[in-house]
């Protein structure tokens, strides 16, 4: 029988800088194959909580258990094997070309990716297999977020993690990658944990959205659920923006 245990388990999980209280006791379950966005303004949190997953940052309270076991208990390097993770940044190796940079994490692993597996994941993210041979300065800002995508799948990871990864894309590209992440996070019954600024992204992507503020879940609801109303104060602030934002565009186009 399959397992029901949750991917993903926070359990009184608390981080401070100081004297700020950046996670703030948070407990909560993730099931695998959930798609959950972490939404809320800068400073909420947010960032803090999803590193805490592959100890980029450390808890000083609390622990994080991904599929059962205490996150703290693994070798980090071996842990982030486990996990993929995209950020803003991508961070591609410039001296490597995309194939080469895909391939880097099972090479750390003692493995080689072969051409048709680099094909495979290129593929994935909707370039081709050519793409392989290019360098990283060739590349548009949408085509390297795509190849950070294809890299954090290149070790078969049950959990993705994703950290403002968009964020600086023009609106079609981001559009198109969002959806074609989506489909992958179906496509290979990932589990996803992004941390997104943008309600209306978090709400079209999203399964769960966890809203973030001052270190709390102030709420967890469905997508439907926070276009119904719920949630509180605070998320309906956040989702008014993308429906006041909808109320405009639809007395222009009048």
């Amino acid at each position: 029988m399959p397992s029901t245990q949750p991917a993903l388990s926070f359990r009184e999980t608390t981080k401070r800088f100081g004297e700020v209280v950046a996670v703030n006791r948070i407990s909560l379950d993730i099931e695998a194959d959930s798609f959950v966005a972490l939404v809320g303004e800068s400073g909420s949190g947010k960032s803090t909580l999803l590193k805490t997953i592959n100890r980029l940052v450390e808890p000083d309270e609390g622990s994080v258990l991904l599929e059962g076991e205490d996150v703290r208990e693994a070798d980090p390097p071996m842990l982030r094997r486990r996990i993929g993770y995209v950020f803003q940044g991508v961070g591609l190796f410039p001296h490597m070309n995309v194939g080469e940079n895909i391939g880097i994490g099972p090479r750390l692993a003692g493995s080689k990716l072969s051409a048709s597996r680099i094909g495979e994941l290129l593929d994935g993210v909707e370039l081709d297999a050519s793409y392989a041979g290019r360098m990283p300065d060739e590349l548009s800002g949408g085509q390297r977020q795509r190849i950070g995508v294809a890299r954090a799948l290149a070790g078969n990871p049950h959990i993705l993690l994703m950290d403002e990864p968009f964020g600086a894309l023009d609106p079609v590209t981001r559009d198109a990658l969002g959806g074609r992440v989506r489909k992958l996070h179906d496509t290979l019954g990932l589990t996803t944990v992004m941390v997104t600024h943008d309600m209306a992204e978090a709400l079209l992507l999203a399964d769960r959205v966890l809203v973030m503020s001052e270190g709390r879940i102030e709420a967890d609801c469905t997508p439907h659920e926070l276009l119904d109303g719920a949630g509180g104060l605070i998320a309906q602030k956040l989702v008014a923006v993308p429906r006041d934002q909808a109320a405009a565009l639809a007395e222009l186009a009048q």
